[in-house]
């Protein structure tokens, strides 16, 4: 149990050098040296970038780029034997971190070593790795991640481009053949790309095996299209300008059968299509599994960048006064003021509580990455898990950036002040790798099954007829509305003060009370539509709400499971006792945000929601003389906190 918001935090701030070490375990040396190479890149100012045409800006960051990977600051994920550093989490870590800089040069990197070498390695075989993973680790070959098409993002396996196989040529036949079917938004597309990974639908002796990737040269070593390439530039973007993307189309151009990507799926010398997974859904989505660490790397990304905003802001209402007590002169600084602690304090809990899930994702990847696993493990809870992840982090990105642009007023809109970038620069975060919605119905479908294996990859409508035939018995088994109230008779205090409320958990069980009584309730209209006889596509519709709510439920209670144990883990009770505060800044702060459904469920009385906005209102008191020591903990280095307003006396 917490301690009560009555006793008093120790004045003197927990220690910056034991928040940063427990914030970079397990990579501090890894977050370390990529913090000393952005720092050797000697960056313009965020306004000389801001100024920059897009023509300069693209070409500095294909520079800056080079420059990382000469230091092995980008490779850190790959086998030592193709260039790489052999530390696959440390490069997760490192992604993560290179958010500190230029973010146009994080997406950059993402797409050349992240996307693109990335799907060569995970997709494809020895003779793939030797021929291009060496050069793409250096940059000697700029290559490019070609999924997404004018018409079809989110559903991948919906694709219009086709790989059409031609045995007496024995090559590959590539080709776009609608407009909406043109490979949009690609990264490295528009100037620098050379080779692509392009995800087409695979077509053997007149059979169609699904969605496969296929190397794919498209410029020449002077930079002229190959062939049949079409390639025309996306133009100037909300943010995000030093990144080239661009648009591909393909008309009948040809690659050698073995430009394949074969991990999963082979064209013998004979002709003929094998794969060691029959079903190709399954292969699909195992496919698509190893591809996830994109995901976990820009919630990663967008948690470093909300950070970086808060540092920002948190630092500048230290020092900007304004007003006063009346019949006085005195100013009182921003920090002091309850209102500005309410807009600073919950988010920077937030962006903790999502750095603890984000080192529990990284992990993961690790056990389901590493040496010893097995390619053709089933990742799909990894994968809904990651999905949840990078809702929670992008979303809060884009919150706290415009929430500490308007908390520095008409200084935050300046852009030698760094906020109104980040805000452009990540917008797109929600969208990408995945739009947010859509990925919160992954998160969805995994509590909706359990994981079960029968369901795994259906579409929501397969998923609407899979609850109607048997998950929902599991779901009534797993989480009866009796045995929810029981797990709360004893939890949740009677009393109308604020006993209890900084009871971890309490916390925790009422957090995990909304989620499983969403769930429940989501099978449960699931189950009646389809029962009714109503069409399976208007029953999950008319759902979706219900069913979004639920997956939103359950991140924020994996959320306040991962704070807790990050504040259990420190060993330095002075940090602890803040870091313990915070937390429960973070979760009170959540169920105040949704205190009337609370109160609509019976679990919150009227006195005690009042009890909760009261002790949020002494949380934010307790902690604003922490607040610079919290966002110091970030290991941000002032060389890289780039912002005016923090060099104004």
């Amino acid at each position: 149990m917490s301690a009560s918001t009555d006793t008093a935090l120790s004045a003197t701030s927990p220690d910056r050098a034991t928040l940063r070490r427990l914030l970079d375990a397990p990579h501090e040396e890894v977050r370390d040296k990529v913090r000393e190479r952005l720092c050797d890149l000697e960056l313009p100012p965020t306004a000389e970038r801001a100024a920059m045409d897009h023509a300069t800006y693209r070409e500095q960051v294909l520079s800056w780029a080079r420059q990382l990977s000469a230091g092995r600051a980008t490779g850190l994920g790959f086998p030592t034997e193709y260039g790489g550093g052999g530390d696959f989490t440390g490069s997760l870590a490192a992604f993560e971190t290179l958010a500190m800089g230029d973010l146009s040069l994080l997406v950059k990197s993402g797409v050349q070593f992240g996307l693109f070498a990335g799907a060569i390695h995970q997709l494809g075989t020895t003779h793939h790795h030797e021929r291009y993973l060496p050069d793409a680790l250096t940059l000697e070959l700029p290559g490019c991640f070609a999924m997404t098409e004018t018409g079809h993002g989110s559903n991948v396996q919906a694709l219009e481009t086709t790989a059409t196989y031609d045995p007496d040529a024995d090559q590959l036949v590539i080709h776009t053949p609608t407009r909406s079917g043109r490979k949009d938004y690609i990264g490295n597309a528009a100037e620098h790309g050379r080779l692509a990974v392009v995800f087409a639908q695979l077509e053997v002796g007149g059979e169609g095996h699904g969605v496969h990737a296929i190397l794919v040269p498209i410029r020449d070593a002077a930079g002229r299209a190959r062939p049949g390439v079409t390639i025309e530039d996306c133009g100037p973007k909300a943010g995000l300008n030093g990144v080239d993307n661009g648009r591909l189309a393909f008309g009948q151009v040809r690659v050698p059968r073995e430009a394949l990507l074969d991990r999963f799926g082979r064209i013998t010398e004979d002709g003929e299509y094998e794969s060691p997974i029959e079903d190709d859904d399954r292969r699909f989505f195992t496919m698509l599994g190893t591809l996830v660490q994109g995901r976990v790397s820009i919630a990663g990304a967008g948690g470093t960048a909300a950070k970086t905003a808060l540092a920002i802001a948190v630092r500048y209402a230290e020092r900007r006064r304004q007003f006063g007590p009346p019949g006085t002169d005195d100013e009182v600084l921003l920090l002091d003021y309850r209102a500005h602690q309410r807009r600073l304090l919950p988010r920077l809990a937030r962006s903790y509580a999502l750095h603890a899930v984000q080192q529990e994702l990284v992990a993961w990847m690790g056990e389901s990455f590493g040496p010893d696993s097995d390619p053709f493990d089933d990742r799909r809870e990894l994968e809904a898990a990651a999905a949840g992840v990078k809702v929670a982090a992008t979303w809060h990105a884009t919150d706290t950036i415009q929430t500490c642009r308007e908390a520095c007023g008409g200084a935050g809109y300046l852009a030698e002040n760094q906020l109104t970038m980040l805000r452009a620069d990540t917008d797109v975060f929600a969208t990408f790798e995945g739009d947010n919605t859509v990925l919160l119905q992954l998160v969805a479908k995994g509590l909706l099954t359990g994981y079960r294996d029968q369901f795994g990859d259906l579409d929501p409508l397969g998923m609407v007829r899979f609850v109607a035939e048997g998950v929902w018995d599991t779901v009534v088994e797993k989480t009866s509305a009796r045995q929810l109230v029981e797990r709360l008779v004893d939890a949740v205090p009677t009393r109308d003060d604020d006993a209890g409320l900084l009871d971890r958990e309490y916390q925790v069980e009422l957090l995990r009370w909304r989620e499983e009584h969403l769930l429940a309730g989501a099978a449960r209209r699931l189950k009646r539509g389809i029962d009714d006889g109503a069409d399976p596509f208007e029953v999950f519709n008319d759902c979706q709400d219900h069913v979004l709510t639920a997956a939103r439920a359950q991140i924020e209670r994996r959320l306040l499971e991962a704070f807790d144990g990050v504040v259990r883990r420190c060993e330095d009770m002075q940090t602890r006792e803040v870091l313990d505060r915070l937390c429960s800044l973070h979760a009170l702060a959540e169920i105040e945000r949704d205190r009337g459904w609370f109160q609509e469920h019976g679990r919150l009385s009227g006195e005690r929601s009042k009890s909760i906005i009261t002790t949020v209102n002494r949380l934010c008191e307790q902690l604003r003389p922490h607040a610079g020591a919290l966002v110091d903990g970030f290991g941000i280095p002032e060389q890289l906190l780039d912002a005016e307003i923090l060099g104004a006396g």
